[in-house]
């Protein structure tokens, strides 16, 4: 039995944070900690607690960051996981931190610069996010 992988699928990645974990914020949209709340577009079964990996987008509040940010409910990519994940040419990936990135609900990241590298599996999926990323890993 084969199974196909493809480029943007959920399975690509083992998941590295799911639903109650804190994560760092590498933007400069204000936010520097937030909670993982929701993961955008996870079916699972009942009482599973959903998860997600680097390149899925979550929903997020903000616990630590400036008085306008703090509390508001937004949405966030996923750029770096603690989790080791394989890649299809059999390298693994571990980075030293959990972080996210606060965008838009399209896609659009709310600051204008990325603190630390952004793994290539968000930087493809997220075209935008690459574009102001320093260090794509």
């Amino acid at each position: 039995m084969v199974k196909a992988v493809t480029v943007g699928s959920r399975r690509s990645v083992n998941p590295g944070v799911q639903v109650g974990s804190y994560v760092k914020v590498a933007d400069n949209s204000g936010a520097k900690e937030v909670m993982i709340i929701g993961v955008i577009g996870y079916k699972g079964r009942l009482r599973r607690i959903p998860w997600a990996g680097v390149g899925d987008m979550v929903v997020v509040t903000v616990k630590k960051g400036t008085p306008e940010m703090r509390k508001q409910v937004v949405k966030a990519v996923v750029i770096r996981q603690r989790r080791p994940y394989r890649r299809p040419d059999g390298t693994w990936v571990a980075f030293e931190d959990n972080a996210v990135v606060i965008v838009s609900p399209d896609g659009t990241p709310k600051g204008s610069e990325i603190h630390g590298p952004v793994a290539r599996e968000a930087a493809e999926r997220w075209p935008r996010i690459a574009n102001i990323a320093s260090i794509i890993v």
